[in-house]
């Protein structure tokens, strides 16, 4: 209160309005009837970069395979990816009627105990990454998602409470669950923590452009190549 009487007090009653811009979105999909197929690929893929002699380094134990999207068991899977990252964009307010989504890059990662991955994003055009996670055993790594807005960042104050996500929060935790997809933009940063599981942790990790839609085409769509 200020004795000040040139000073307008806020009345009790004003209503505030918030209005929220600027959000970095997740969207999470449950799709378990992908896991069968999609462990059948990972463990052959994996099973062929052992065969060419790749092995598993002392700081990162990760295994990484080749691409997979070419894969045509996995043509219904890369299909509901290419056409939801469509719609994902269309619905964000871009102009999805003039481009088809198609991947960049998709690959299986077999991560083994005290593996991780470090806070990065996906630049050269890529729009959408994400995750279909194959095999999550107990006390496996988390995904973290990090603040993408550095000046937030810097002027941060102390937390009320770490657990709950707020506007607050710097970063945020997900615990995988196997037949989960996940997807966000390319420039929303990302990171694994330390596999604390003897088993390993194996997922599809995907990575989607977009580029001109063929002229004259009535209903845009999903491409995948």
């Amino acid at each position: 209160m200020t004795n000040d009487p040139q000073r307008n007090e806020v009345p009790a009653d004003s209503q505030i309005d918030m209005f929220s811009y600027f959000p970095a979105n997740v969207y999470i999909v449950k799709r378990p009837d992908f896991l069968d197929i999609a462990r059948v690929v990972c463990a052959e893929a994996v099973d062929a970069v052992k065969a060419n002699g790749q092995v598993l380094d002392e700081i990162y134990p990760v295994h990484m395979t080749g691409q997979l999207f070419d894969d045509p068991r996995l043509a219904s899977f890369c299909q509901f990816i290419g056409e939801t990252t469509w719609e994902i964009l269309r619905s964000q307010g871009y102009n999805m009627t003039l481009f088809n989504t198609y991947f960049q890059e998709m690959w299986c990662q077999e991560h083994f105990k005290h593996s991780a991955m470090e806070q990065h994003v996906h630049g050269y055009g890529c729009q959408i990454v994400g995750f279909y996670f194959v095999e999550v055993p107990d006390n496996s790594s988390h995904v973290v998602l990090h603040d993408p807005k550095p000046g937030k960042v810097q002027a941060n104050l102390p937390e009320t409470d770490f657990s709950q996500p707020t506007p607050a929060s710097n970063m945020i935790n997900f615990r995988p669950e196997a037949g989960t997809l996940m997807f966000m933009n390319s420039w929303l940063p990302h990171s694994f923590t330390r596999h604390a599981a003897e088993n390993p942790l194996s997922f599809i990790h995907f990575n989607l452009s977009v580029r001109d839609a063929p002229q004259g085409a009535a209903a845009p769509a999903a491409e995948v190549i």
